[in-house]
C-alpha cells in the first residue's frame, strides 16, 4: 500500500489498481485540490473542504462514494461509517476499512474526546490510524494524543495540522514524544512493516 496526504484530511491509499480517496479538498481557497483518479471516495464531514468529489473522478468513471454513517461494500472492501462531533456540531463520519490485509481507521474531522464505547471498540488496534490535530476546528493536539494512547494503533498519520500561525504538528510531537520525526513524501507499507509498532508517528508532507 502507497499512502500520500494532499493537505487538511486528503489522504490517497493505493494498493495495486485499486485507489481510495480520503475527504478529498474543494474549492475552499485555502489549499489547492488535487486532482486524481479513485475508485472508492469517501467524505467525514458536509463541508467543501472534504467533498470534492469531482477532484477524484477521472473522464468518464465516477468513483464509489461514501458520504455518511452506515455499512458500504465496492470491490470486496467493506467500510463502515460512524457518526461523531465534528466541529460546529455538525456530523463527522469515521470510517474503518480493510485495504491490503491492513485495517485503516480515518477520524475525519472529529471535535469530541467522548467517543461511545461501542465506537472506540470499533476503532482500536487499527493498524493505521489518521488523527486531526486541531486544524478547521477539529480535536486539540493533547486531546488527540491522549485518544490515539487509548486506540493504541500501529502507527498515527496527523492530519488536520494547520500552517503558519496556527500550527498544531509541533504540539502534538511533543505530546506523542515523537518531535524528531522527519516528513516523508509518500509511505509504503505492507502489513509486516507494522510488526511490533505502536502508535509510532509518521509525517507526511502535502504541497502547500
Amino acid at each position: 500500500m502507497v499512502i500520500t496526504h494532499h493537505g487538511l484530511a486528503c489522504v490517497r491509499l493505493q494498493f495495486g489498481d485499486m485507489v481510495i480517496a480520503g475527504n478529498p479538498i474543494g474549492k475552499n481557497g485555502k489549499i489547492k485540490s488535487p486532482r486524481f483518479g479513485a475508485d472508492i471516495v469517501f467524505s467525514s464531514l458536509n463541508d467543501e473542504a472534504f467533498n470534492g468529489f469531482d477532484c477524484v473522478t477521472t473522464g468518464s468513471k465516477d468513483p464509489f462514494t461514501v458520504n455518511g454513517p452506515g455499512e458500504y461494500e465496492f470491490s470486496g472492501i467493506f467500510i463502515k461509517g460512524f457518526p461523531s462531533s465534528g466541529p460546529n456540531n455538525k456530523i463527522n463520519t469515521i470510517y474503518t476499512f480493510n485495504f491490503e490485509d491492513m485495517r485503516v481507521c480515518h477520524l475525519g474531522a472529529l471535535a469530541q474526546n467522548d467517543l461511545p464505547a461501542d465506537t472506540l471498540e470499533e476503532i482500536s488496534a487499527v493498524h493505521i490510524l489518521f488523527a486531526p490535530i486541531g486544524d478547521l476546528g477539529s480535536m486539540e493536539p493533547a486531546q488527540t494524543a491522549k485518544l490515539v494512547s487509548s486506540l493504541e494503533p500501529a502507527i498515527v498519520i496527523p492530519i488536520l495540522t494547520g500552517n503558519g500561525s496556527k500550527d498544531y504538528l509541533p504540539l502534538f510531537l511533543k505530546d506523542m514524544g515523537s518531535d524528531k520525526v522527519t516528513p516523508l513524501e509518500k509511505l509504503s507499507l505492507k502489513k509486516k512493516d507494522l510488526e511490533n509498532k505502536q502508535a509510532e508517528v509518521i509525517l507526511l508532507d502535502y504541497p502547500h
